[in-house]
Parts: structure tokens; sequence; C-alpha cells
């Protein structure tokens, strides 16, 4: 039997956020896609549900929204370190064994980047079910367009540690590696904790080395600033704690 495929669905960038028109961050091949696929697997279902009724206002749905089976991504137990079986990430690809194609949703931007879909996509590859990845918002990579910072040598290092000596490690760490392999490096925080990590960069890294932030992308009032830590530091600016940021920095 010839199997369906994993779509990977992007997603717009306003989790948390005043919703933008869908049509302004996604192509309209990409939503009639989405409303085409009776088969999900989500971060969570709720959220797909509501790009679902997004997708349904531009482009009606193959299914009415309570027909369309959207399962979430199974995680680990908490407090486990524990990976999750390879069992569960196969038992999502069913749909998609029995011919019919299985979208792939983040809660924002590109699914499978900085999200644990990655584990369905490595699953898929594995189980011989094509992989279609479609255009849309990545907010890594428009942040670091927006830097001017070396977009040919570039890291995303994803979160860092919330304890204070922890962190400011890290930071030196970071900065240490960007200055040996003239390296641009890039890290995201969750929102409420926007306004420490930036403090943090800073207290801790030197005077010369440039620091990037994007905040809001692609919503209304979002914006990209780059400049020198002392540049920062003479003029401060007060981040929201609602809005996802992107961090990045190259050490000179």
């Amino acid at each position: 039997m010839t199997t369906g495929t994993l779509v990977l669905m992007p997603n717009a960038l306003d989790l948390g956020a005043a919703e933008v028109d869908l049509r302004e961050v996604l192509p309209l091949g990409v939503i009639r896609r989405a409303a085409a696929l009776c088969h999900w697997a989500a971060e969570d279902a709720r959220s797909a549900r509501g790009f679902l009724k997004r997708v349904a206002a531009v482009e009606p749905l193959a299914l009415p929204l309570q027909q369309i089976a959207i399962a979430e991504l199974p995680r680990p137990r908490k407090g486990s370190r524990e990976a999750v079986p390879a069992a569960a990430w196969h038992a999502l690809l069913e749909p998609a064994l029995g011919g019919a194609d299985l979208g792939l949703i983040s809660e924002a931007g590109l699914p499978a980047v900085a999200d644990p879909g990655a584990a369905l996509v490595r699953q898929a590859h594995a189980a011989g079910v094509p992989v279609l990845a479609l255009p849309g918002p990545s907010s890594l990579l428009l942040a670091l367009a927006a830097s001017g910072l070396d977009g040919q040598s570039f890291a995303f290092v994803g979160y860092l540690p919330q304890e204070a000596g922890a962190r400011a490690a890290r930071l030196k760490e970071l900065e240490a590696l960007s200055r040996r392999l003239r390296q641009t490096q890039l890290l995201i925080e969750t929102p409420y904790r926007n306004a420490a990590l930036l403090e943090a960069m800073l207290a801790h890294l030197a005077p010369a080395t440039e620091l990037t932030v994007s905040c809001g992308l692609t919503l209304a009032g979002g914006w990209s600033r780059t400049d020198s830590v002392a540049g920062w530091r003479a003029a401060p600016v007060a981040m929201p704690d609602r809005w996802p940021a992107v961090f990045g920095l190259a050490a000179a």
C-alpha cells in the first residue's frame, strides 16, 4: 500500500498575542493544503483546532472540525529523564502508514525546528513515510536575517540555565565559542523571562560583543535591534513579557 505523506505545516508566530491575518504570514497554497488534511499530530490539540478555525475562515475544511483527528505528541513522564519510546512516535504515523496524509504542526512557526516534532519526523524517515516541509515563518531565521550578524555560520543553542551562576557561565562559554569559531549564537527564552535574559547578557558579555534581539516577529509593533553590548547598556529597552523573542550574540 502506498503511504501518505507527513506534511510539516507552518504556523503563525502570534501565540499569546493578538492574532494576525493568516494570509499575511502563510502562502495561500499552504493554507489550502492545511484545509485538505484530516489527520494531524500536534503539541496541543486545542491550539491545533484554533489554527484550523483560522484556516477555515480562508478555505473550507475537508471535514467538519469535530471530525478531524488530532493526536497530541507524546511527552516524557513528569520528572522522568527517559526518552519517549520510539513505538509511541511510530503510533502517531498510523494514518500515513494507512495511506492518508498527516499534518504535523507546532504551536508557532515551523514544526520540528526547536520543537519536539523532530522526533516524529525522524520516525517517519525510519518508517519510509515521505516528509514534505511547507514554507512558512521561522522566528530563528527571520531574527538572523534581520540581525546583520553572520548568517554563513551560526548555531541555535536553545534555552540557557535559569540559575544565575550557571546562566552567566553559559553566556561566557557561548561568547568564547562565537569568538573562536566566528559564529553567531542564537538563543530563546520563555517570554516572561525575556527581561531577565537581556539583563544577564548585558551584565556578563564583553562591551564589544554584538547583541541582537528580535521581538514580536510578524506582529504589529514587532522589532529587531542589533548593537554592541556597550550600546545596549547606554540605551536599554524594556522587554515585553508576553511576546516571544530571539536573542543572538557575535563576539568581536
